[in-house]
């Protein structure tokens, strides 16, 4: 197939096709006129360059997974580096996690102190000659 068939049914561009060819993850082959030509093996590598992408890997992490589908692996993902990079991104992701949650419980506290001062102005705009309820983006009542 050429490169417009190979973009269209990987559903990705031309221009991102010769980019991995010229990262050196798709093969250059060209038939006897100069076209670039592709088979199915070239569309599961780019199928597997994307998956890989879409789960937020760079594109160079893809590498080892490509070359392990090259070797004849099924998957593309049962070679020793293929899973150094699985450890890796899994590292990552655990620390991402880790910085989410904590920033998670940054703001959830902010929250829950916000609403006690909001609880505390409504309960003393309640008391006689208590001061009145307000609100820095509606302005003043007055």
């Amino acid at each position: 197939m050429r490169i417009g068939e190979l973009a269209a049914r990987a559903g990705t561009t031309t221009r991102a096709l010769r980019y991995y060819e010229a990262r050196g993850l798709l093969p250059a082959r060209r038939d006897g006129n100069g076209h670039r030509t592709y088979d199915e093996g070239d569309l599961r590598l780019l199928r597997q360059i994307r998956t890989l992408q879409d789960f937020g890997f760079e594109l160079e992490e893809t590498r080892p997974f490509v070359e392990c589908l090259r070797a004849g692996h099924p998957e593309g993902d049962a070679c020793p580096a293929s899973l150094v990079v699985y450890r890796r991104k899994l590292a990552e992701l655990d620390a991402l996690v880790g910085e989410l949650t904590a920033v998670r419980e940054t703001v959830a506290g902010q929250l829950e102190r916000a609403e006690r001062a909001r609880d505390a102005l409504a309960a003393d705009a309640l008391v006689p000659g208590g001061p009145e309820p307000g609100c820095e983006l509606g302005g003043s009542s007055t």
